[in-house]
């Protein structure tokens, strides 16, 4: 008999892990990264919805750490650890990261899909997770869905349809 799961929702500057049958998505990525990380064999995935490279640039008093790459990749990979998930076996899949929008100047700061893209390479090179499959950049918004039991990703892109990674 197949349990029917459900689907847990992870909004903007937003995170969490999941075991099946439920799977987990997120929308609006667009210069944002979602950043899935999962351990095969214990069926345990998490989901990091990423806006920003890095928290150091925050001039706000409250500072949310799910928003930055620096710090959500740290937050998700301690909960799944926390859940029976082991660091070392670890796999990553990621999509997002567009540039949604031409800019006349090529000012680094407007580069944030690309910086967010970089910011998460480094991070899971830092803590030696390889990155097994990815979907990122282009200029297009997407909305990603991960199957904790299967290790799929599958990526909706406007006007590109549906693929699974």
């Amino acid at each position: 008999m197949h349990e029917t799961g459900i689907v847990v929702k992870v909004g903007i500057a937003d995170l969490n892990i999941v075991f099946p049958p439920n799977t987990i998505r997120t929308s609006g990525l667009g210069s944002c990264v979602g950043v899935v990380l999962y351990d095969p064999p214990k069926q345990v995935a998490g989901l990091a919805h990423i806006m920003l490279p890095d928290s150091t640039m925050n001039k706000q008093k409250t500072v949310n750490n799910y928003k930055y790459a620096d710090t959500a990749i740290d937050i998700l990979i301690e909960r799944l650890c926390a859940s029976g998930a082991r660091k070392h076996v670890l796999k990553a899949k990621l999509a997002g990261g567009a540039q949604m929008f031409q800019f006349s100047s090529a000012s680094e700061i407007m580069r944030i899909g690309p910086r967010n893209v970089e910011a998460v390479k480094g991070k899971l090179r830092d803590h030696q997770i390889p990155i097994v499959a990815s979907d990122v950049g282009g200029n297009c918004g997407r909305t990603i869905e991960f199957n904790p039991e299967t290790g799929k990703l599958k990526i909706r892109t406007i006007n590109q349809g549906e693929a699974c990674i």
